[in-house]
């Protein structure tokens, strides 16, 4: 995968500082939109149902449905059931892949709402199940894609907490809307195909063994911080060619019992 690989950085503290501040941002952005989807559902609660802004399939006036129906619940429950999803899973898009999360999110909105309005079952659907669907797939689908150490530990993650969307995005439950589910996760698989090269890589460590002289440059004795690194790839043996192990040195103690009866009884 030839991704852009930045240089390392020259301050390894400031390079963890801006992970953390990513992490933060990318967490508290997905906070506030899961606070927004409850507002609105207190809203709904002194107002009434937003019924009118779900999405429709077939009918021009369920075309806004495509903008507003993530942001619509049928219950509590239904939003409770989204909301820890979309927590870490918009978490994990935005603090790894930062650039390409903010065009995956408008894709997936946008196209699995398309989609379902096109050939979705009437008369109604809304929430943000295909949000979370999309997210999942867009994240878990660029750790197999990328294979660096985040994406790889974001894929593990996503895949180990909600890998049971791999069977929702079947007709399983009546009343459930598994268009949404379905179109969303193949949005976000054509986000994730479209957009993994636009991050790049993590600064990766350079060890002193990768200089081509395999020391510190100046021909002296290996450095202090040299000396704790892992051994060079072409000093580590394999299995089936590894030096046999000293098993040490055998030490044989006299045997006292058999003295004693060489000597014969004492008078």
């Amino acid at each position: 995968m030839d991704l852009p690989q930045p240089a390392p950085p020259a301050d390894p503290a400031a390079q963890a500082r801006a992970d953390r501040a990513r992490f933060v941002h990318a967490l508290l952005a997905s906070a506030a939109f899961v606070a927004l989807l409850w507002w609105i559902k207190l809203l709904e609660a002194w107002l009434g149902a937003f019924s009118a802004l779900a999405l429709r399939p077939g009918e021009a006036v369920g075309l806004v449905g495509i903008l507003t129906a993530p942001l619509l619940h049928g219950s509590v429950a239904h939003l409770t059931a989204n909301t820890l999803p979309l927590l870490v899973l918009g978490w994990l898009a935005l603090s790894v892949y930062p650039k390409a999360a903010l065009r995956a999110l408008p894709l997936i909105w946008l196209l699995s709402g398309a989609l379902v309005w096109w050939v979705g079952r009437p008369p109604a659907h809304l929430g943000a199940s295909g949000l979370t669907h999309g997210l999942m797939f867009f994240v878990f689908l660029l750790g197999l894609l990328r294979r660096d150490r985040p994406a790889i530990a974001a894929g593990m993650i996503a895949f180990f907490l909600y890998g049971g969307m791999l069977l929702t995005v079947l007709p399983r439950e009546p009343g459930v809307s598994w268009e949404y589910h379905l179109f969303g996760a193949l949005a976000g698989v054509l986000a994730a195909v479209l957009w993994r090269r636009l991050d790049p890589a993590p600064p990766r460590r350079r060890y002193s063994w990768e200089d081509e002289d395999g020391d510190t440059g100046d021909g002296g004795p290996p450095s202090e911080a040299s000396q704790y690194e892992p051994p060079p790839p072409r000093d580590v043996p394999v299995l089936w060619q590894r030096p046999p192990e000293s098993r040490g040195v055998v030490l044989r103690f006299p045997d006292r019992r058999a003295d004693g009866e060489s000597q014969g009884p004492g008078t």
